[in-house]
Order: structure tokens, then C-alpha cells, then sequence
């Protein structure tokens, strides 16, 4: 075909390409994830071992996906002039380059199709061999449920592959799926992935050129000194030059969303609230525990948080929470409304089996994106208190953002985390400091107020 590879991606692509003994892609589950700085030529890379199995395998289908439409736009325009190279022109049957539906098409019947992610580019697709998710580092879980299933049913005897693309995300970006994939890799435990990281040493100093090289194999036979001397001048944080251009992803820790630091700076044993107490309930979709939280003001005028109680299952919690609302005047009692712990009588909604009335809060809507900004901004600037307890204080350190209605929700580092005492308290946070609550009420009408 006339194309000459450099070694390093060469020796990438016998890995992506790599096969079992039973003639199936060693990466056809896990993927091809490569976290590769700019200027690098992962896109020639990929782009031609792509054209190279459309010409292969008549019939083949590829789906180039990037998160945004101008990124796909530029790739595009990049891989039209790879294909009018001498010994591929002769291949390609025709280039569509309306918007919507840019792709280039094989005599063969073959189609690389490309498209953004933000605009659901992928949704509905069957028979797909080949998906390419460019810019990984900004790829939601919503996105690879749209276009993932479309691999399911194709028809290439080595099976499906997906290539994952990207650089080191930033605290800002989406990057869970992306960083989750890495740390699968590096934990060693992943059999069906390939992973491949180009970066410089994790202390390098950014003008170190020695560095450029170790991050960069095409620098500076291909990647010109010049740019990378533009990229440094022009990233004046170090932090943004180290992940863009040397591929140096941030320290672990740094994904959490309130540092170790502030947090206890908000630490306080002795808090206590006494007036507006507000209880949340949280409940993960595997119902496997769940926690109860308790929110209110301060005599001081800030707030305070604690968890009140959390446990595996969920039979205890409704209980629970009536015998609170039975002992105490409460502001609100606040719960997910897809926990499966309420139900609706005469227009208002209730704890089931019992007079307790609650607002429900939508974990997918707005006000859990408006629970977390608060509380957020509250630890920040140190309007509210919490109890240094241990269970809080895990499940913070294992909690990370999801975009959500325009901000962010809290979301789970993995699996196995158990992130409901943060959760419940964020919650808890929101009922206490909302006027626009359901009050629950108790029959005897009494008022007491007790320190839970």
C-alpha cells in the first residue's frame, strides 16, 4: 500500500492485531486502549491499519468516533488524503462528505463511517467490525452504551476491536471510563486488554527534552522541536503540558473531587445541629446496603453533617427512619426516588407502610446536581461541618464525578465502592437547607427535639 511505519508503531500494531491460538483477536474484549500524547501519529497509526482491514475484509464496517464534531471533522479530512495515496485510491469507491454522513466507501463494499459522540453518532448501528472511540479521555458511560452493542453482531471470524484513544484526562473531564481502563491494565488483572502508555517519567521537569523523547517516540524526526517548544509556551500550567504533551497522568488521589486537605478542614468532632434536622436515605441500584444521614443548622449559623447510621441490606432502614420521625421535629426526610422505599397516597409520597412524608429527589435530574454543588461549595468555603467519621471519610476518598443536567452527581471509583455515607449526607445537606420540602409529620402533633 506504500506505507512505511516507524518501529514503535509497528510493534503497536502487531499488539493491537495480535491473535489467540483459536484465531481471535487477543483484544477482542478488553479492547486496544492507548494513551498517547499529541503530535505523537497514533491517528496515521490507527487510521491505516483500519484502511488496511477495509481493503482486506470486503464488507467491513468502522465507526471513528470523537467526542466532539469538529474533532471528527479533522479526522476525516486527515484520512481523505490518506486513501488517495497511489496504491489505495484504487480501493476506495467513493467519499460522502455531507455533514452527518461523512465516510469513505470501498469498492469492496467496505464503509469507515465517522461521527460525534455528542450528537449520539453510533445509536443503532448492527454489524459494526471496528469502533474507534477518539479522545478517550472525554467518554461517557452513555456513550458506550450507545455505540458498544453494535459490535455485537459482527461477522469477522477474528471478532469485533475497539480501539480506545486518548490523552491523560483532566480533573475537569469525563475520564472515568478511560482512567478505569488503565487501572484494569495496570493492576495487572486484565487478560483480554491491550494497553499501551507513552509518558515521560512521572517527576520529569517539562523542559527536560530528554523527556520530550521518552514521551514521544516521533520527536524529533516527525514532531519538530518547534512544536513542542508551541505547546510549551502556549500551556503556560505545567500540569496541562505534562498530560498533553509528555502523557504524564495525574496522581490517583488527584481524582478525588474534595481534597484530603479541605475536607478536614472542616472536621469537628463536636458538631452538632439543632434546628432544621433533615434526614437522607441512600440506596446503591444493587440494594446491597444503605445509609442514613443526618443534616441541620448549627447554633453557630453553619451546617452540619454526619451519618447516622449504615448497613448491609435495606430491610432496617425504613424502620429506622420512622423511629427518628417519631422523636424528633423534622425539617425533611429526603430519598432517591428510584430507591424503591417510598410509594404515593392521596398526592404526597410516603415511607411504605407508614405515615413518614418525604421529598423525593431525582438521582438523575437536577437535584442531585444542585445537592452536590452545595455541598462542594460548603466544605470549601467552610460553611459546613462534618464529624470526622471513618465510614464518611472512605467513601469520600473513593468517590468521583458524573456529568450530570449540566454539573455533576457523585459516582462510584469502581464497583466494589461504597460510596452511600457521602451520598446520603449530600442529600441530608440539600433537604436541610431547601425551603421547597415536604414536612413529615407525626400524629400526636407534639414537638420535641432530640439529638440523634
Amino acid at each position: 500500500m506504500g506505507v512505511a511505519f516507524d518501529p514503535w508503531q509497528h510493534g503497536l500494531g502487531a499488539v493491537a492485531l495480535g491473535k489467540r491460538k483459536d484465531g481471535k483477536y487477543a483484544a477482542t474484549v478488553g479492547g486496544v486502549v492507548m494513551s498517547i500524547p499529541r503530535q505523537v501519529g497514533k491517528t496515521f497509526l490507527v487510521g491505516m491499519i483500519i484502511i488496511a482491514l477495509c481493503v482486506l475484509f470486503p464488507g467491513f464496517t468502522a465507526l471513528w468516533t470523537a467526542h466532539r464534531t469538529r474533532t471528527a471533522s479533522m479526522t476525516f479530512t486527515s484520512m481523505q488524503a490518506m486513501v488517495r495515496k497511489k496504491k489505495i485510491w484504487p480501493h476506495i469507491g467513493a467519499i460522502r462528505t455531507s455533514n452527518g454522513e461523512q465516510e469513505i466507501r470501498f469498492r469492496n463494499g467496505s464503509i469507515i463511517m465517522f461521527g460525534a459522540r455528542e450528537q449520539g453518532f453510533g445509536r443503532g448501528f448492527d454489524k459494526v467490525d471496528a469502533e474507534i472511540f477518539d479522545e478517550a479521555q472525554i467518554l461517557t458511560e452513555k456513550a458506550l452504551e450507545d455505540m458498544v452493542p453494535a459490535a455485537n453482531q459482527s461477522t469477522q471470524e477474528a471478532g469485533a476491536l475497539l480501539f480506545f484513544m486518548g490523552t491523560p484526562p483532566r480533573p475537569t473531564d469525563p475520564g472515568e471510563e478511560f482512567s478505569n481502563r488503565r487501572s484494569k491494565a495496570m493492576s495487572g488483572k486484565a487478560k483480554n486488554i491491550v494497553y499501551v502508555e507513552f509518558s515521560a517519567d512521572a517527576d520529569a521537569d517539562p523542559d527536560d527534552r530528554s523527556q520530550w523523547a521518552k514521551a514521544n517516540p516521533s520527536f524529533p524526526h516527525r514532531t519538530p522541536v518547534e512544536s513542542m517548544e508551541r505547546m510549551r509556551e502556549n500551556l503556560t500550567d505545567d500540569d496541562s503540558f505534562k498530560r498533553e504533551a509528555l502523557g504524564i497522568w495525574d496522581a490517583e488521589d488527584s481524582q478525588r473531587v474534595i481534597d484530603e486537605v479541605s475536607w478536614n478542614a472542616v472536621a469537628d468532632p463536636a458538631s452538632m445541629a439543632i434546628d432544621r434536622l433533615s434526614l437522607a436515605i441512600d440506596v446503591p441500584p444493587d440494594r446491597s446496603i444503605a445509609s442514613v444521614a443526618l443534616a441541620g443548622q448549627r447554633a453557630d449559623g453553619r451546617w452540619h453533617v454526619e451519618l447516622d447510621d449504615s448497613r448491609k441490606g435495606v430491610d432496617w432502614v425504613i424502620p429506622w427512619v420512622k423511629s427518628r420521625a417519631a422523636k424528633n421535629r423534622l425539617h425533611a426526610v429526603v430519598v432517591d426516588e428510584m430507591s424503591g422505599l417510598t410509594e404515593e397516597r392521596r398526592g404526597k409520597h410516603y415511607l411504605i407502610g407508614t405515615d413518614v412524608v418525604v421529598t423525593l429527589a431525582a438521582a438523575e435530574g437536577r437535584h442531585m446536581s444542585i445537592a452536590c454543588a452545595k455541598f462542594f461549595d460548603g466544605v470549601i468555603d467552610r460553611s459546613v461541618m462534618h464529624t470526622d467519621q471513618p465510614q464518611v471519610n472512605v467513601a469520600l476518598s473513593l468517590a468521583r464525578k458524573r456529568p450530570l443536567a449540566g454539573g455533576w452527581a457523585w459516582n462510584r471509583k469502581d464497583a466494589a465502592s461504597d460510596i452511600t455515607p457521602i451520598v446520603a449526607e449530600t442529600l441530608a445537606l440539600w433537604g436541610a437547607q431547601n425551603e421547597n420540602v415536604n414536612r413529615p409529620t407525626r400524629r400526636d402533633g407534639s414537638r420535641t427535639a432530640v439529638v440523634l
